[in-house]
């Protein structure tokens, strides 16, 4: 069963947008790479699909953008909906795709000057991340990590 965050307001009419998304933990600082925009919020690294592209494909492409760097994709986390508004008042539907992903080597300097990579503090990321899907993620990809270390 997918998860489910937001509140869905009845008789709205939701624009649908599907993305995948990376989390991304630096085991020795407990920290969690975000993308912070323009105007100081932070997400998980990732974006959009475009036409014809695949989950893995997506990921690499945002990773480049808003990173620099080349990864490795690791497992699937899950996928969850989040109902929002955006900033203009819109309502959306983020349809999200999460994966466990390593940072390798650096390629470029990121190619969106509004987006920002930021190391975040794991204990940081319900506060600051935007969308609450996002945090869950993160917690899920946690528990999977830390099982797979014991």
């Amino acid at each position: 069963m997918e998860k489910v965050f937001g509140e869905k307001v009845p008789g709205l009419d939701y624009l649908k947008r599907t993305g995948v998304y990376a989390v991304i933990f630096h085991h020795k600082k407990n920290k969690i790479l975000t993308v912070q925009n323009e105007m100081g919020h932070h997400f998980l690294p990732g974006g959009g699909i475009e036409e014809n592209e695949i989950h893995l494909e997506c990921l690499k492409r945002e990773m480049m953008e808003e990173t620099g760097y080349c990864v490795s994709i690791g497992t699937c986390i899950g996928n969850a909906l989040c109902y929002f508004f955006s900033r203009k008042g819109d309502p959306l539907l983020s349809e999200g795709h999460f994966y466990l992903v390593e940072l390798k080597e650096k390629m470029l300097e990121p190619m969106e000057e509004d987006h920002v990579p930021v190391w975040m503090d794991r204990k940081d990321a319900k506060r600051l991340l935007v969308h609450e899907h996002h945090y869950w993620a993160i917690e899920e990809a946690w528990k999977k990590s830390a099982s797979v270390k014991e």
